[in-house]
């Protein structure tokens, strides 16, 4: 068979590998005439697995993926990332041991916060004005961290249980293929051998059932979770209709904003360079400047006063509308500090540009799942350069789900003048020189009211 075709023959991909010794004489007339004869090897193939390096959770769609995969023949090498879930990981590597399966567990935080989480505060990345892509920003350091593995076991294929009608299987497979082109996918709710079995996620726990496996899904909660250090998501199940208000019991991250956040207002100030965020201080956490270190210390002051809820109805890259409830704490307190700093310290040009440009294109091309590509390498230089003069201190107040800006300041940049701003004094802006100003922008205004008038029309 041709190399496809053997690879589909049999769904267990199996390989036949063995070695015939053959005598080209057998038999005979004397024992010193048998070792004399030259021995021909001829080889012909016997059994071995093809591999596959699955991206493992743990939770319930991986671990029946997982288990299918062995069951069609697979040797399966699980791959999970410690991007800062809240996650026992000795019990993710316990359960897919017991499923027959190696594993490796990479811890890849450090990686998410500085080269992913901390480029989306400098260009205050943001999907259709709410998402912070929280879950876009973990997948480029997941599936970095998964070829490797897949490259180091000797896999021919790399797996994951993102599902047919979503973003992630976009998002990592685009990965897979620039980081290895020559890669070999499997997605098993593409593959309708798996999706007319499992046709949902009462299907799925029905299996995981039979099969003896542990998972902490229920049918009576029956959404999907994703979590990271920067943020969790909540989707499918009841979360599908957009009318539906999530349960209480639902959100992990923070605090009900109105009935269990502090009840005590909290100030926090964050220290900028380039626009990185390089020191936290507040009562409650002491002072952080390792980056994941603050990241953690921002999201335990937002957890406590229930800062970073979105409940949003988002349009997905494939073209499907979806409901997504998401809590993203530390990132809403950073990103608005972020934000309040540049108002100080960045030229309206260069924000202007920034912002229509720049911020847009690179929030949607994380969206998209296009984040090893040239146009982002483009867009990251463009945020390098733009954020060099974005240095202050910025001064916040936590208080019920609100993240309200107190004050900022900075030693170094001087675009702001109190002086010259101010109403009371003078100083180098003398009033009459406003009006020249204001005559040459009128002069297109006063050319198309004179011509909406000969129109008779109304402004």
């Amino acid at each position: 068979m041709q190399g496809t075709q053997l690879e589909h023959a049999d769904k267990r991909n199996f390989l036949f590998f063995f070695t015939v010794i053959a005598a080209t004489e057998l038999f005979s007339t004397s024992s010193s005439e048998l070792f004399s004869h030259q021995i021909t090897y001829h080889t012909i193939k016997m059994p071995q697995k093809q591999k596959v390096c699955l991206a493992y959770s743990g939770g319930l769609d991986t671990s029946v993926i997982a288990l299918w995969l062995i069951e069609q023949g697979y040797e399966v090498v699980c791959f999970a990332a410690d991007v800062g879930q809240d996650e026992d990981f000795d019990a993710v590597r316990a359960k897919a041991e017991k499923l027959g399966a190696k594993i490796y567990i990479e811890d890849c935080r450090d990686e998410f916060v500085k080269e992913l989480c901390f480029p989306a505060i400098q260009c205050n990345a943001v999907y259709e004005n709410v998402y912070l892509l929280g879950t876009s920003l973990a997948r480029p350091a997941i599936a970095r961290a998964q070829i490797a593995v897949a490259e180091k076991e000797g896999c021919q294929f790399v797996a994951h249980g993102a599902t047919g009608k979503g973003n992630d299987q976009i998002r990592l497979e685009e990965a897979y293929y620039a980081l290895k082109p020559t890669i070999k996918v499997l997605a098993p709710w593409r593959m309708p051998e798996f999706y007319e079995v499992f046709k949902g996620r009462s299907d799925l726990l029905d299996y995981a059932e039979k099969k003896g496996i542990p998972v902490t899904s229920t049918k009576s909660k029956p959404w999907s979770m994703d979590e990271n250090l920067a943020h969790c998501s909540y989707e499918a199940g009841i979360l599908e209709d957009p009318d539906t208000t999530p349960p209480n019991d639902m959100w992990k991250l923070t605090a009900d904003p109105i009935h269990s956040a502090a009840d005590k207002p909290e100030d926090v100030t964050i220290d900028f360079e380039k626009g990185l965020p390089v020191k936290l201080s507040a009562e409650s956490t002491g002072s952080e400047t390792e980056p994941t270190k603050l990241f953690l210390a921002a999201n335990a002051l937002a957890r406590k006063h229930g800062v970073g809820r979105v409940d949003i109805v988002e349009n997905r890259h494939i073209g499907l509308k979806s409901r997504g409830c998401y809590e993203t704490p530390g990132l809403t307190i950073l990103r608005t500090a972020h934000i309040d700093i540049e108002g100080l310290t960045l030229d309206r040009e260069v924000r202007a540009l920034r912002d229509q440009f720049v911020t847009f294109n690179w929030s949607k091309i994380l969206y998209n799942g296009n984040y090893f590509s040239p146009e982002r390498e483009f867009l990251q230089a463009s945020i390098i350069e733009s954020q060099k003069s974005v240095n202050g201190q910025v001064r916040l107040r936590l208080y019920k789900g609100n993240c309200i800006v107190l004050g900022r300041s900075s030693q170094t940049e001087k675009l702001y003048d109190a002086s010259m701003a101010s109403m009371d004094e003078i100083g180098d802006f003398e009033p009459t020189d406003a009006t020249g100003f204001i005559k040459v922008q009128a002069i297109r205004l006063k050319k198309y009211g004179q011509m909406k008038a000969e129109k008779g029309e109304r402004l």
